[in-house]
């Protein structure tokens, strides 16, 4: 590939950011789109833009630029959640130091690349892109310990600026547990794989087993029974029927000429639905002579402090692990139903099954890996499919070809990846969303790092070697120098993926066409007008996450050895860093969290990235003939990984475990202030309640647990 093709490539991606993003800048003033643009603040929109002939609405402005450049992280904490300003620290981290590697690269290391030969150059339109990478370096070149310095030059300010974040980060933690004072999760362990009794029900058991071995810190405990989808119907139609029937006693208020406050149209009063028994409330299809029949083998158990709650769910129950399971309960929006249902002696299986579909798809994916990959290699390509010489022959098809297409096909049939990853991450077993949204992240990290980094550089060891001898590729001697070899070939298809999976996925982003083609079809051929029914959506961390520590690794291994690459990389951090913003701030509803436990991911890719970096440019310099800067080179990769393990002895326990001091802190604080009382009454009814919500209400039975919960009171 060459200069011009690239230079097509950013154009196409240049020109559909700048439409894209003037399109948004528009469509977010529309008062029809408000629940696809700000659902996040749906409730503070200004009365200003009832008028429909507002001219400004159609007129493309920067004002979302400016909001998201001035806000403050403590409004993005307050609104988005630790894991926002997590994700967004990496996005700042990534902008720090690239903004170095980009400084002492392009000034330092792109001249010795680009006169690293002996040659006439061509006009710099006509150079391949090759002729800036340390490939044009010629072997024993006294210039390479320029390219051994800006390593370690990169890596150092990695690494110190990985122990700030960390260190912060981690203090930000402790403060996130330390402020939730009110979270129930605190106080329930979940309990699964309860052994089943003939004589006994599940409850009996869990209420004996907890009152014999945890008699002075056990307070109550709610049994999870079957959801099945005859009992959801029956649910919906009860429902129905009661909205039916409370027709007849409903009061209306408020005036039916007020306004909505945004669109302008007249509001539709509000009803109060006549208050229902206590115990009407809570009956339910449940409360028959088969009730024993439908309890799972799961239960949520309540203590009466945090610290017997954290010791419950640490402890081994019983000598056989699989029995008397326990895990700390995430929180009621956070905690996943549909996996409580399901027995917990098969996840195991599960887990192998995951394991065996995750290598077949990923083995599967090589197929459009090679295709692409050999769209960028049209010339080495033609020599061994001579036919494809008629269609290249056009100068503007064959830039098109080479600097476009391969990144747009890969970028396509990457986008079927986490939705099939979220499946696997379900059928594991995760007991909370948030673990199943951050299985996934793993997941497709994984996928992505093979799939568009390795596999595609070892694509281009098989295209480039093909020339000599197919064979040679299974010679063990030859695979390091083909790799290190590759590394710099390739670099010139990760440039093009930047544009198109980096730029294009934040324009995309700001527009959401889902939801946008969602609020249409509603509006539109449903004709419902409620902006509150079209439903909210979460920030995509399995997603976004992997695409941010994706680009770090090419930015990484990529900044000594192609050069290039930075200001493209640059751009999309930069950009990323205002879209993400905005969308923390307007678009994105924060139902649940995992409180951080994004970062020792990021840290971990980080410094995967960092040592794969070094150990691919010890090889370069071995193949360039340089003793000293591959000698120089040793030292670098000991001492980064010692930084990691300096660093998961000292901040990682704190993500993987909650400190017994801050619990036990926050247990004596609530008991001098009397707080605890409080919190007993509504343990027993959180969890209800959001299962309740959610359409779950018939998986728990509070009944007991307020029986056992008023006798202790």
């Amino acid at each position: 590939m060459n200069i011009s093709a690239l230079l097509t490539s950013s154009g196409i991606n240049t020109a559909v950011c700048a439409v894209l993003f003037s399109l948004y800048s528009i469509l977010r003033k529309q008062p029809s789109l408000v629940s696809v643009y700000f659902g996040q603040k749906l409730s503070q929109v200004r009365s200003k833009r009832n008028d429909p002939f507002w001219f400004q609405r159609f007129i493309p402005s920067a004002s979302w630029i400016v909001k998201s450049w001035v806000a403050s992280e403590e409004e993005l904490f307050a609104i988005g959640g630790l894991d926002a300003v997590v994700f967004l620290r990496a996005v700042v981290f990534s902008i720090r130091v690239f903004s170095v590697a980009g400084v002492i690269c392009l000034f330092l290391v792109l001249p010795l690349n680009y006169f690293g030969k002996e040659m006439e150059h061509k006009h710099i339109r006509e150079e391949q892109l090759s002729v800036f990478t340390i490939e044009n370096v010629k072997e024993g070149s006294r210039w390479l310990w320029a390219h051994c310095l800006a390593l370690y030059v990169i890596s150092s300010c990695a690494c110190i600026l990985l122990y700030f974040e960390y260190k912060s980060i981690t203090k930000m933690r402790v403060a996130y547990i330390t402020a939730s004072h009110s979270h129930p999760s605190h106080f329930t362990v979940l309990v699964r794989a309860i052994p089943w009794s003939r004589e006994e029900s599940y409850s009996v058991r869990v209420a004996k087993f907890f009152t014999d071995y945890y008699s002075s810190s056990y307070l109550s405990h709610q049994m999870i029974y079957h959801s099945g989808a005859v009992q959801k119907l029956m649910i919906d139609a009860e429902k129905i029927y009661n909205m039916l029937k409370s027709n007849t006693v409903d009061q209306h208020y408020g005036s039916r000429l007020s306004r909505c406050g945004f669109c302008g149209g007249n509001s539709t009063s509000f009803k109060i639905l006549s208050p229902e028994p206590e115990n009407v409330r809570t009956m339910s299809c449940l409360d028959g002579p088969d009730l024993r029949q439908k309890e799972c083998g799961a239960a949520l158990v309540f203590f009466r402090t945090r610290f017997a709650a954290l010791v419950a769910s640490e402890a081994l129950q019983q000598p056989n692990p699989m029995s008397w399971v326990t895990d700390l309960a995430p929180e009621p929006r956070d905690i996943y139903w549909s996996n409580l249902y399901v027995p917990y002696r098969i996840f195991w299986i599960r887990k192998i099954a995951i394991l065996v579909a995750f290598i077949l798809f990923v083995t599967f994916f090589l197929i459009p890996v090679v295709f692409t990959q050999s769209l960028v290699h049209l010339d080495k390509l033609e020599k061994v499919f001579p036919f494809i010489k008629g269609i290249t022959e056009r100068r503007y098809m064959k830039q098109l070809i080479s600097g476009y297409l391969p990144s747009v096909i890969l970028m396509i049939f990457l986008s079927i990846v986490p939705p099939v990853m979220m499946v696997f991450s379900t059928l594991e077993g995760s007991i909370s969303r948030s673990g199943r949204k951050r299985s996934t992240c793993i997941k497709v990290l994984y996928f992505v790092i093979w799939n568009v980094f390795f596999a595609n550089i070892l694509t281009e060891a098989a295209i480039d070697h093909y020339q000599v001898s197919i064979m040679k590729l299974g010679d063990p001697k030859t695979i390091p120098n083909q790799l290190a070899k590759a590394v710099p070939s390739t670099a010139t298809f990760f440039v093009t993926y930047v544009l198109t999976s980096g730029w294009a996925s934040l324009s995309c982003e700001l527009i959401q066409p889902f939801p946008l083609l969602c609020n249409s079809f509603y509006r539109f051929i449903l004709r419902n007008k409620d902006d509150s029914s079209y439903g909210s959506y979460t920030f995509p961390y399995h997603t976004e996450v992997p695409r941010v520590l994706l680009f770090g690794l090419l930015g990484f291994t990529c900044s000594v050895l192609a050069p290039l690459i930075l200001p493209f990389l640059l751009v999309y951090f930069f950009l990323a860093y205002l879209v993400f913003r905005n969308q923390i701030l307007d678009v994105y509803v924060t139902k649940y969290q995992s409180g951080g436990l994004y970062w020792p991911i990021i840290h971990n890719t980080t410094i995967f990235s960092l040592v794969l970096t070094q150990i691919i440019a010890l090889g370069v310099f071995g193949i360039k003939r340089s003793p000293i800067a591959s000698g120089f080179t040793i030292p670098l990769i000991i001492c980064t990984l010692l930084f990691n393990e300096y660093c998961r002895q000292r901040f990682h326990p704190v993500f993987k475990k909650t400190p017994a001091r801050t619990i036990i802190d926050m247990d004596r604080e609530d008991e001098h202030s009397g707080r605890m009382e409080e919190i007993y009454q509504k343990l027993p009814s959180a969890y209800y309640l959001m299962a309740e919500k959610l359409g779950h209400q018939q998986a728990l039975r509070s009944k007991g647990s307020r029986k056992r919960l008023s006798n202790y009171l």
